[in-house]
């Protein structure tokens, strides 16, 4: 009996020790069958803008959802990535995957230099300015059009190739555009489980706080600003790629608050729930279509919903709730089973 629990005892630690891969593993597995289930050309590239709507929202969710700070201007870096590679493809023909590295690169500088002053404000007065910028940069795509095509966007833009082979089909985009997220989610939960992500998560909880245990509260801003427009940066310039097409529209103001919602959605904090809230905001309006009139006002309303009744997200909320029922159902059957059962009485 002693070595059987000892032999329990040590599955349940490797167990304990393989958690961390079994997620990934069982995404990764999920993923790779998708394709052979889902023929339809039209489900595989819903499938496709999930994925880059996935790394674009998991940058900002280290932002919002880690480090406790609000931006309401991510789409501007969004486009920054797809119009960057753009540019560079289209009017000085550099090849893509140069295009995307350079872009991202100078999307970071960009986010260097706004970061240092802007991330010195606070709640609604960061948001308004980084509300200002998403709109200052659709206009000067809109207005610059002999770089940026104004309003018409740009066109033939090469998709990207990999070992030679370009990825100018939807199956070929969703292999590529998945790789690359599950590498971005492993990333991230990663660097959340690292010291950094242990001083984010303080950060968040109270500046003050975090600053007397020794985070630096303005470095570590700034670095995650910078890391999450990155993310943006590669999101916009897969966008690009695969559509082959941009326009302005596509990175205004009302994109920056989808990508907020995602965020919201998929539950603050959360890596995985990301996946989620991306995938459910950027589904609805194709499965709200006799309603598209009245959309913006169902996005507003779910996320007044989940605000009101799941803070902390909707797969975030429900999964805590359902460990707390858990929790509550062992603390009332533990006295029961507790207590010695009554000898009957003759």
């Amino acid at each position: 009996m002693a070595g059987l629990t000892s032999q329990t005892s040590r599955l349940t630690a490797w167990l304990r020790q393989q958690h961390s891969w079994l997620a990934p593993a069982a995404l990764a597995l999920f993923l790779a069958l998708v394709p052979l289930i889902l023929r339809n050309p039209y489900h595989r590239e819903l499938l496709n803008l999930i994925g880059v709507y996935v790394l674009v929202v998991l940058g900002l969710n280290l932002f919002i959802g880690f480090a406790g700070q609000i931006s309401l201007g991510h789409a501007a870096f969004f486009g920054l990535g797809a119009y960057g590679s753009a540019i560079l493809t289209v009017n000085l023909q550099l090849p893509a995957w140069p295009a995307m590295v350079l872009t991202a690169l100078a999307v970071a500088g960009l986010a260097l230099g706004i970061g240092i002053p802007t991330l010195r404000l606070h709640g609604h007065y960061l948001a308004m300015a980084t509300l200002g910028f998403n709109y200052v940069w659709h206009i000067i795509l809109v207005e610059w059009d002999r770089v940026t095509g104004g309003p018409s966007g740009l066109a033939g833009i090469p998709p990207l190739t990999v070992m030679g082979l370009p990825m100018d089909t939807e199956s070929r985009f969703y292999y590529l555009i998945w790789s690359l997220v599950l590498v971005a989610l492993l990333l991230c939960r990663n660097l959340l489980h690292s010291g950094v992500g242990r001083g984010l998560a303080a950060l968040a909880q109270d500046e003050v706080a975090a600053a007397c245990l020794g985070v630096d509260v303005q470095r570590s801003k700034i670095k995650t600003f910078v890391l999450s427009a990155v993310f943006a940066s590669v999101g916009g310039s897969l966008y690009a790629h695969y559509f082959g097409y941009v326009n302005p529209d596509a990175f205004g103001i009302f994109k920056s608050v989808d990508l907020v919602i995602m965020v919201v959605v998929g539950g603050l904090g959360s890596v995985w729930g990301t996946l989620f809230g991306a995938a459910l905001i950027t589904v609805l309006p194709h499965w709200l279509d006799f309603i598209s009139d009245y959309f913006d006002l169902v996005h507003g309303l779910l996320l007044v919903l989940i605000l009101l009744f799941l803070p902390q997200g909707l797969v975030t909320g429900l999964w805590q709730h359902w460990r707390w029922r858990g929790v509550r159902r062992r603390q009332r059957e533990a006295p029961t089973a507790d207590r010695p059962e009554m000898e009957p009485q003759p």
